[in-house]
């Protein structure tokens, strides 16, 4: 099953055997010209996923799953079944905002619910219990593993790219392989650390184009401290703060940066995905005021970074470095 970003209840799927494959634009020019049946103000990930969809690129899936993410990710739900050429079958999942609050709960179940009849209906069996009880033990394992990777990043001697490649694996393996090779690289964490440079935290949507990476470690820079909703924001954690609410996203931001010792902020965010868009100037002052550098980068899902976002990293890092020696 194909999934659109970025919320979805993995472990229904993962109890009834249903492989589910991300997609995340994807990156580059998008494939064929469906993409021009959207407004060129959408976001290039819902863009690029009309386009790939209609085109044919994912028609050995057998299905596609559209969370309500955002309104362009609940739109495409029906875009891509009335005129962008998908004519398989797809499903829809929304999630409510605030799920501290009776009636979201309320809302939730009846969705996970709703949704898990359809796919029985589609896979032609029931949902076992038991079946969904590992399931849940399993993706709770995998969270795991991946919070001790992210958090314990200075102790990891890998690069930003071969990190990051490890836990966006998991967008498309089976669940029980994704877990032991996270498991194989938290058995190298090291007990000091092992990371030189200039640690950093950065928050946005999704880590393309990859050779941001590569920029940031040349540079002499490594992430540290990850809000990536492709990543360390889907990790599931107790305390986490609702998506919806910016005070709380900040608060979360400030103790992250606090706690792996970083010494700036990238914010990296696609054009024109307002729910990212939203929160940035309220993150640019809250950094700015207590004297921490910050860097905005836009993109719009590129294959490689342009030259012009290579150098203002570069610039950054110097700056980061520079205000390192003065402190």
């Amino acid at each position: 099953m194909a999934v659109l970003p970025i919320h979805y209840p993995k472990e229904i799927l993962t109890a009834l055997d249903i492989l589910a494959v991300e997609l995340w634009g994807p990156p580059g020019p998008p494939c064929g010209d469906a993409a021009g049946r959207l407004q060129s103000y959408v976001c290039a990930v819902v863009r690029n996923a009309l386009a790939f969809l209609a085109s044919g690129q994912a028609d050995v899936v057998d299905g596609v799953l559209f969370p309500h993410t955002c309104d362009s990710v609940q739109g495409l739900a029906t875009l891509a079944t009335d005129f962008g050429g998908w004519g398989k079958k797809a499903f829809v999942f929304h999630h409510p905002r605030g799920a501290d609050r009776a009636s979201a709960r309320r809302c939730l179940d009846a969705e996970l619910r709703a949704l898990a009849g359809e796919l029985e209906t589609w896979v032609g069996r029931r949902l076992d219990a038991d079946r969904l009880a590992w399931a849940v033990d399993l993706h709770r394992d995998i969270d795991a593993a991946r919070a001790a990777l992210l958090d314990g990043r200075a102790r990891l001697a890998r690069g930003d790219g071969e990190l990051y490649a490890l836990l966006r694996r998991g967008e498309w393996l089976w669940p029980e392989d994704h877990l032991a090779e996270l498991r194989a690289a938290a058995a190298e964490l090291a007990p000091a650390p092992a990371q030189r440079g200039i640690p950093i935290l950065v928050t946005g949507y999704v880590p393309e184009p990859a050779g941001l990476l590569a920029t940031l470690n040349a540079a002499g820079a490594y992430i540290a401290a990850d809000d990536y909703a492709a990543v360390g924001r889907r990790v599931a954690r107790a305390g986490r703060p609702d998506g919806g609410d910016q005070g709380a996203r900040l608060a979360h931001l400030e103790a992250l940066f606090a706690r792996s010792g970083s010494r700036g902020v990238l914010v990296h965010v696609q054009k024109f995905c307002e729910p990212e868009l939203f929160d940035v100037p309220a993150i640019r002052s809250t950094f700015a005021a207590r004297g921490t550098p910050v860097l905005v980068l836009e993109g719009e899902m590129e294959r490689q970074l342009s030259g012009q976002a290579e150098t203002r990293i570069e610039a950054f890092v110097e700056m980061l470095r520079a205000h390192a020696r003065a402190a």
